[in-house]
């Protein structure tokens, strides 16, 4: 999923163009990974002074509802990336910066052998730790942080 191809489902769904909404989809085109509901308030305060967490979370939640974003959580905060619209895969979640990476290999392959009369009718997986630039800047600030 890209911006353009949100508006395009919001208008064919009937929902309004807004210039909040348009921005809210900017910001996640540009991230490129998962923002919390405060974190695209903040991103946006300077251009929406007044703009309350409710208005953002609405809008969230109707980008999720209508399968615009995806959402995931993560120390018990929400957290939210444009959904993914390619072929089945899971994700790799830097902890400090929220970029994703795709995971094509599946767990769910070998469910079967599990529980074989179990039924599935959908999952997620997702593993946390930290992209390569995150490791660098962190070794980086403990090195500088030393006595």
């Amino acid at each position: 999923m890209n911006k353009t191809e949100a508006m395009d489902l919001l208008k064919n769904k009937g929902y309004k163009h807004t210039d909040k909404r348009e921005d809210i989809l900017d910001l996640f085109e540009q991230k490129g990974g998962y923002l919390s509901a405060k974190e695209v308030q903040l991103a946006l305060k300077d251009r929406y002074p007044g703009i309350s967490f409710d208005t953002v979370y609405r809008n969230l939640s109707l980008f999720r509802e209508i399968m615009i974003l995806e959402e995931t959580e993560l120390d018990g905060e929400k957290i939210y990336q444009f959904h993914c619209t390619e072929h089945h895969h899971h994700h790799l979640i830097c902890l400090n910066c929220g970029k994703t990476r795709t995971v094509d290999v599946c767990p769910m392959q070998d469910l079967s052998q599990i529980d074989p009369e179990f039924q599935v009718t959908g999952h997620k997986f997702e593993i946390y730790g930290y992209c390569k630039e995150c490791q660098k800047k962190m070794a980086r600030n403990k090195v500088m942080s030393r006595p």
